[in-house]
């Protein structure tokens, strides 16, 4: 081979270097990863030259995968989170402004990772792997965040598992506070006997986080039989935990079900739900309830977890991913709303009930200061409360407002509004406010056994849906650990029992909350600022609907270029600005119980658990630039590397050499670069002069690997 011949050997060699980022893999001359094996493809509009690998799991029906995504999607802060974010945030003045946010971001969001995982059949880390290298980072970050999550979220399972098993008892555990030598406890009686049991019976909690106190032995037996769970639901991977599925996802909403019809036939459902929805305009104004609003959208649809990814890419490559994203959507916003009116049907029977003991008891004080004590008569308030035609509690506010600073005896005002604000978010609503309602239920027990039944249940699926996000980027990048899958899954559930067992502790309960609110929440937002940027950015919004035209034969409506570039990003970018301008300018806090007072109190953290929560923070989020960097030097390292295989001294001038000497490294670099970017070695020649030919438009690139970025 002469020089002539020796250069055009190096022309196509670089010019294969220098070309663009392969497309997502349904790209006429795209050879799909080795996972995926699909043989050929016939041409844009065929699809039966695409064959579904035998390595990698799928769906066995629609059914499956759709009861997997809303079972993620669905979970328990639509049960416990979203009517207490709707009632403190201005009612149906909320609810807009959730629509909005999910229409304008959630859902162009939530298409997105549908899309990517369908189209390029790996899990998060091989995604952002393919749409840049030098983001694969974003991939690790998302199975950082989702063991973080599933190391607390299997704790409240575990506590759902308690209060399940405390539920076969007639009367409840929590009906009454307990007497000692007939003397009802102080704490129990200056409180409630629900907010007793949880805090004192359950938890056994400390005063603070810094008394860390022992391990609680039964909510570590409950913990592990959580995990247990997890890990026998997962064992054979989406094989296993689909069919489980059936259950789980399906099963909470027949419980919401039936306690909606119970809780429309309660007194003072009426009232809970019209103060629930009672619309609150001004809100609008206030940046919190902006943040609030888009932080539970974010959540609600599980974005950047990359569980959403892993599912879809278990997909037929035809699936109508986009029905999906809207569906889905749909019908976690309705469940939220299902579970708000069940929430506050109940709350509202809870609160009246509740104030007209208050009414009660203020009326026997009053009694009682007229029978002692000279009193102007017309001072004593006229009600019947035995009347079921009056409203005693309406009477007794009216009477209050006018009387009720003249009368001796520290009345108090009997609100129904006040009692409605009582434990309606968290754990509170679960295991304090509706516990108590439910003791009121006849047949309490059986209410009682159902809904934490449906608790369970909900934690599982998405319980569930977390793990596949930790599982299927792991396997599909590692051939190491596809091959033993199942060893893995075992240790996974091991390990995140033996440092679960940190929130077993009694001082558990305020590490679930650190966790819940901080280890999660930045991490998540970075991850997606990220995943906006790469695909509407780097890869490209236009060639990314491009992908998605070609694999689902149709093109999406052009606004989801504009929603991912402009509308998506800087949404997310402004919720990551307003979340540490909080951390900023106002301490974190934490609500500890405090035994003395038989009442909650908001302290802060100490400064040891600050450093836990930056370390927490700065360990989920390290992967992004650690990805960076690695992906940089590898690539500069490369560049070296081919350099001297080509014959280049230090100064870049060509050198003589035989002609075997030339033709064995470019072909040995050429069959590397094939592999690399997963390109057939009988490409049709056309590729190669295309690349010749688009060769002088890339001598500016930087980056061999990334040209997708210019």
């Amino acid at each position: 081979m002469g020089v002539a011949g020796q250069l055009q050997c190096g022309l196509l060699f670089f010019s294969l270097c220098l070309m663009e980022k392969p497309p997502l893999p349904n790209d006429d001359y795209m050879s799909v990863t080795p996972e995926t094996q699909l043989d050929s493809l016939a041409g844009e509009d065929s699809q039966e030259g695409i064959v579904e690998p035998p390595a990698r799991d799928g769906w066995d029906s629609k059914l499956e995968y759709f009861l997997a995504q809303v079972g993620f999607s669905v979970g328990l802060g639509n049960v416990w989170r979203f009517p207490y974010l709707c009632h403190q945030n201005g009612g149906g003045a909320f609810l807009l402004l959730y629509v909005l946010l999910m229409i304008l971001v959630g859902i162009p969001l939530f298409f997105l990772e549908l899309a990517a995982g369908q189209s390029i059949r790996q899990g998060s880390i091989g995604v952002w792997k393919h749409i840049s290298p030098k983001l694969a980072g974003i991939g690790y970050s998302s199975c950082v965040v989702c063991f973080f999550v599933a190391l607390y979220y299997n704790v409240i399972i575990g506590w759902s598992l308690f209060y399940l098993g405390n539920s076969f008892q007639y009367p409840l555990p929590w009906n009454e506070c307990p007497k000692h030598d007939n003397i009802t406890v102080k704490e129990c009686a200056a409180s409630s006997s629900t907010t007793y049991f949880w805090f004192r019976k359950a938890l056994n909690i400390t005063d603070s986080i810094e008394q860390t106190g022992e391990f609680n032995p039964v909510i570590t037996c409950c913990l592990l039989a959580a995990w247990t769970i997890v890990c026998l639901g997962m064992f054979k991977g989406i094989k296993s935990s689909a069919k489980v599925m059936y259950f789980s996802s399906v099963f909470p909403y027949v419980v919401l079900l039936c306690f909606l019809i119970r809780g429309l036939m309660l007194d003072g459902a009426a009232e809970g739900i019209k103060y629930m929805f009672y619309p609150k305009l001004e809100i609008w104004g206030e940046v919190q309830v902006w943040r609030q609003a888009a932080t539970q959208v974010f959540f609600a649809l599980g974005l950047g977890f990359g569980s959403v990814i892993a599912y879809s890419s278990y997909n037929p490559r035809s699936n109508n991913c986009h029905r999906d994203a809207l569906t889905v959507s749909t019908i976690n916003f309705l469940t939220s709303v299902l579970a708000t009116l069940v929430v506050f049907a109940v709350l509202g029977f809870r609160a009246r009930v509740v104030a007209m003991r208050c009414v009660t008891h203020n009326l026997e004080k009053l009694s009682e200061q007229f029978s002692v004590g000279p009193l102007d008569r017309d001072l004593l308030p006229v009600i019947n409360i035995s009347d079921p035609s009056s409203d005693p509690l309406e009477a007794y506010r009216g009477w209050f407002k006018v009387h009720g600073a003249n009368v001796p005896g520290n009345l108090t005002d009997c609100s129904l509004e006040n009692e409605m604000n009582k434990g309606v978010e968290g754990t509170g609503l679960a295991f304090i406010a509706f516990t108590e309602a439910m003791t009121l239920f006849p047949g309490s027990p059986f209410w009682s056994a159902l809904f934490f039944l449906m608790l369970l249940n909900l934690g599982l699926s998405t319980m569930f849906g977390t793990m596949e996000g930790i599982l299927t980027p792991l396997t599909d990048n590692f051939k190491v650990l596809k091959r033993h899958k199942t060893i893995l899954t075992v240790c996974s559930c091991i390990i995140g029992f033996l440092i679960g067992m940190l929130f077993t502790q009694r001082c558990g309960n305020y590490f679930v909350m650190m966790f819940d609110d901080y280890s999660a929440t930045l991490p998540l937002i970075i991850v997606v600022v990220f995943e906006c940027f790469s695909v509407s950015w780097v890869y490209g919004a236009d060639r990314f609907l491009d992908d998605i035209e070609k694999m689902l034969h149709w093109r999406p409506p052009v606004v989801y270029k504009y929603l991912w570039k402009y509308v998506c990003l800087l949404a997310m970018l402004g919720l990551l600005g307003a979340s540490l301008l909080k951390m900023c300018f106002k301490r974190p806090t934490y609500t500890a119980w405090n035994r003395e007072k038989a009442s909650e109190e908001t302290l802060d953290y100490p400064d040891w658990a600050l450093g836990v929560l930056a370390v927490l923070i700065i360990f989920a989020t390290l992967p992004v630039p650690l990805g960076y960097i690695h992906s940089t030097l590898r690539n500069r390292a490369r560049r070296n590397s081919i350099g001297s295989g080509l014959g280049t001294d230090m100064g870049g001038v060509y050198t003589k050499c035989s002609t075997v000497e030339c033709d064995t490294p470019v072909a040995a670099l050429l069959d590397e670069h094939l592999e690399r970017n997963r390109i057939p070695k009988d490409s049709p020649s056309p590729l190669a002069e295309e690349n010749l030919r688009l060769l002088p438009q890339r001598e500016g690139a930087e980056d061999v690997e990334n040209s997708t970025s210019v």
